[in-house]
């Protein structure tokens, strides 16, 4: 969607662009989870976006940070958020 609206540029295809992340830096996915999904009502937003409530609590859910420049999830409480601006 990022790449669609200009936000980001993905100079290969997505696919290829993701393994390329994936192989640089030592990250791993976030899979849904009940865990997840049971922490999505504790999580308070001042919008109401499902992608957003879905980070925000797989980042509970599993005890990680969140790395963002959305100015919404910034301020999100009850997780560990790091500003990339």
């Amino acid at each position: 969607m990022l790449s669609r609206k200009g936000r980001i540029k993905i100079v290969d295809d997505f696919a290829a662009w993701v393994a390329d992340a994936l192989s640089r830096v030592p990250l791993s996915e976030a899979p849904l989870t009940f865990e997840v999904a049971n922490a999505l009502p504790t999580i308070s937003l001042p919008h109401a976006d499902p992608a957003d409530l879905f980070l925000a609590a797989s980042a509970k859910a599993f005890g990680l940070t969140l790395v963002t420049a959305d100015r919404n999830l910034i301020h999100a409480q009850g997780i560990s958020v790091m500003a990339n601006s």
